[in-house]
């Protein structure tokens, strides 16, 4: 049979762009940033631009954070881990409640940690679950859809019956979610606050980045197939990858409402996808794609990818970013959390990659941008 990769990834990189890709190192008075040290305000004032007109703001952050074990067994079959099902609770105002469950490797911790929202499309498998665990790491995982059901009664569920008035929309909920299994992981003595690494597939991957994004206490930030919203691009858009439009026409719920406001009008939006992930930086940033997924736009991914490792080269951290690109469509299966425990070994314990993580997916391709880092030509 003939091999039809090339041209398949050939095609992709005939993109459509609407226009260039926003500069990040631009202030919002006009000037341009000149160094590093003036990186933190800028992140400030972009964070907050993408928080409100992207998500509709953030759930706000609990008093406190509380954590009942309600069960631990060990597994046999999994040489001896240990499972631990716990309540993550918040109060005293506003209470709410959510499962987290543990798999835990023998041995004397603590361990670095996989955070996985997705427990409600199970794709943490025994055989990765297995993989996962004896790679020395902790999976932790939970259900984001307690936080926010994923449908059209959504505003009856979750975190909207503690915040009725809320205008975030469900991505930043779910984003909520994971700050508060973070909460919980930094005190508990098995894990290792410094090492807590955060992944999700498709919405999934598109909560993780606001996760990351949002929460510097998130050493690693990974997210899967994650498209339109996520890890993908407004402006630049592959064949047959998901736009604006199409986005909110079927999943309005996921973002904040002023969002609406740049359907047609993208090259106006002030930020793009790029912008999302420079606010990862410095910390270690992985985004892993199908070349055949094309709704989710790889190339468009790509485009992101490049334009953000501006700002992780300006921070003097280039290789903290890192992309991964496989054949295949929109799964999250073994192979792409092989790729992620890889790169977290690397950017969390310095161990060497076997996979690349700076590939070159769309040879030829150009920027989708004119700028550079300051002090780079």
């Amino acid at each position: 049979m003939e091999d039809t990769r090339h041209d398949s990834r050939a095609a992709q990189a005939r993109v459509s762009a609407i226009a260039g890709l926003p500069d990040p190192f631009l202030r919002a008075d006009g000037s341009r940033l000149s160094s590093p040290g003036e990186w933190a305000a800028r992140r400030r004032e972009i964070l907050a631009q993408i928080v409100d007109i992207e998500y509709g703001g953030l759930p706000p952050r609990p008093e406190r954070t509380l954590w009942t074990e309600l069960s631990r067994t060990s597994v046999g079959w999994l040489d001896r881990a240990t499972f631990i099902t716990g309540q993550v609770r918040t109060g005293p105002d506003r209470p709410f409640a959510f499962l987290m469950q543990l798999l835990v490797p023998p041995g004397k911790g603590p361990f670095p940690v996989v955070l996985h929202g997705d427990g409600c499309w199970r794709t943490a498998t025994d055989e990765i679950s297995t993989h996962v665990v004896r790679s020395g790491c902790i999976l932790a995982q939970f259900n984001r859809t307690e936080l926010a059901a994923d449908n059209e009664g959504w505003r009856d569920t979750g975190l909207y019956r503690v915040f009725p008035d809320g205008q975030f929309g469900e991505l930043a909920a779910w984003a909520w979610g994971y700050h508060r299994c973070v909460d919980v992981l930094a005190g508990l003595p098995e894990a290792d606050a410094a090492r807590i690494a955060v992944v999700g597939h498709s919405r999934g991957g598109k909560t993780t980045l606001l996760a990351g994004a949002t929460d510097e206490r998130i050493a690693l930030t990974s997210a899967n197939n994650s498209g339109a919203g996520g890890a993908g691009c407004f402006r630049v858009q592959g064949p047959e990858s998901e736009t604006l439009a199409a986005l909110l026409r079927g999943f309005p719920r996921w973002f904040g409402a002023r969002l609406r406001d740049y359907v047609g009008r993208e090259a106006e939006l002030p930020f793009d996808q790029h912008c999302l992930k420079a606010l990862v930086a410095p910390r270690a940033l992985l985004t892993t794609e199908g070349f055949g997924d094309v709704w989710a736009n790889p190339a468009g991914t790509w485009q992101t990818h490049l334009a953000a490792r501006e700002v992780f080269r300006f921070l003097g951290v280039p290789e903290r970013i890192g992309v991964w690109f496989r054949e295949g469509g929109h799964n999250h299966g073994l192979a792409d959390w092989k790729a992620l425990l890889d790169f977290m070994a690397w950017q969390l314990d310095g161990a060497p990659p076997r996979e690349c993580f700076a590939p070159d997916p769309f040879p030829g391709t150009p920027a989708a941008f004119g700028w550079r880092a300051p002090g780079r030509h």
